[in-house]
């Protein structure tokens, strides 16, 4: 069957240039050029063999043909956009956009995410920028991976994830000096070496040193980094020791980029990583798939033996 009807595109371009009586009023409604809501008015009245509209001094005029498309479109077109809105809003429950700390995001959750779309090939996983004091006033995200503790966001929907295990880290060649020194034999021997921290837990040591019964007077701490990665590269630098998350620092510790003196001595601390989202999201769809996943994958972690 031969079909009759002009494209969408060209119909939006001339319904909406109708209703606002000017070209360049439709061509920023539509987001495009004048010149393409021109041409696209242009091949419509191709299409019928006929003008359909009249530029002169006040703006548009529509030709009685053009007043019948108008006319008798403007409905049927209404009710395609209701429809599309509707269908838009069922796939909404498909895609998900998440915020994650970065350093999190780029050595823990990315490398595994590879499995989540072969479990969920369906689900559209997006990503937003990340903010500290995510208060999610605006559309996006769905859900945020935050640094925090237990009970911190009374008004959400919080999962523990990973994070709590912390692991001191040291260059190879430091380890090794120590160990041919006869030192390092137990925690109280890393009070004497400068300890690097990073800028947002400042109190990570103190909690460790306590943690491991040691006992100390004030910490002397040393030279402190705003991102972990740098934190990193100073320890494989050998400008000092470090102690962090042992989710971000396993891939470095597996390939021998760092070592750690201590590598059974399992110490956790009360923050770690958790997955929050708004209660009245708790029913989203591919948030609740990505929230059972992201726990397993936790549950499968070497962490999460930590006690």
């Amino acid at each position: 069957m031969r079909l009759h009807s002009p494209s969408m595109s060209e119909l939006h371009a001339f319904m909406t240039a109708a209703q606002l009586g000017s070209f360049t009023l439709a061509a920023d409604t539509l987001c495009v050029t004048q010149g393409a809501v021109s041409r696209a008015i242009a091949r419509l009245e191709a299409h019928f063999g006929q003008p359909l509209m009249r530029r002169n001094a006040h703006g548009l005029t529509l030709t009685d043909t053009g007043r019948k498309l108008y006319e008798g479109g403007l409905a049927p077109l209404q009710a395609i956009e209701a429809l599309s809105a509707e269908l838009r809003a069922d796939d909404r429950r498909l895609r998900l956009t998440l915020a994650s700390v970065p350093t999190l995001a780029s050595a823990w959750l990315v490398p595994r995410l590879p499995d989540f779309h072969r479990r969920h090939p369906d689900i559209q996983l997006g990503f937003a920028a990340y903010r500290r004091n995510e208060d999610f006033s605006g559309a996006t995200p769905d859900a945020s991976i935050l640094s925090g503790v237990a009970g911190q966001w009374p008004g959400w929907h919080a999962d523990y994830v990973i994070g709590r295990e912390m692991v001191v880290i040291c260059s190879p060649a430091r380890l090794a000096a120590r160990r041919v020194a006869g030192l390092w034999d137990r925690p109280v021997g890393l009070l004497g070496e400068p300890l690097l921290f990073h800028s947002n837990g400042p109190d990570n040591w103190a909690q460790w040193f306590d943690a491991a019964g040691v006992q100390r007077d004030a910490i002397q701490l040393a030279s402190g980094f705003e991102q972990v990665s740098i934190l990193v590269r100073a320890v494989m630098a050998d400008m000092g020791i470090a102690v962090l998350q042992r989710c971000l620092v396993q891939d470095d510790l597996q390939a021998g980029r760092v070592a750690s003196p201590f590598p059974d001595l399992r110490i956790a601390i009360a923050r770690g990583y958790h997955l929050c989202a708004p209660l009245q999201r708790r029913d989203h769809y591919a948030l609740a798939c990505f929230r059972q996943w992201l726990l397993d994958a936790a549950r499968q972690d070497p962490e999460s033996g930590t006690p």
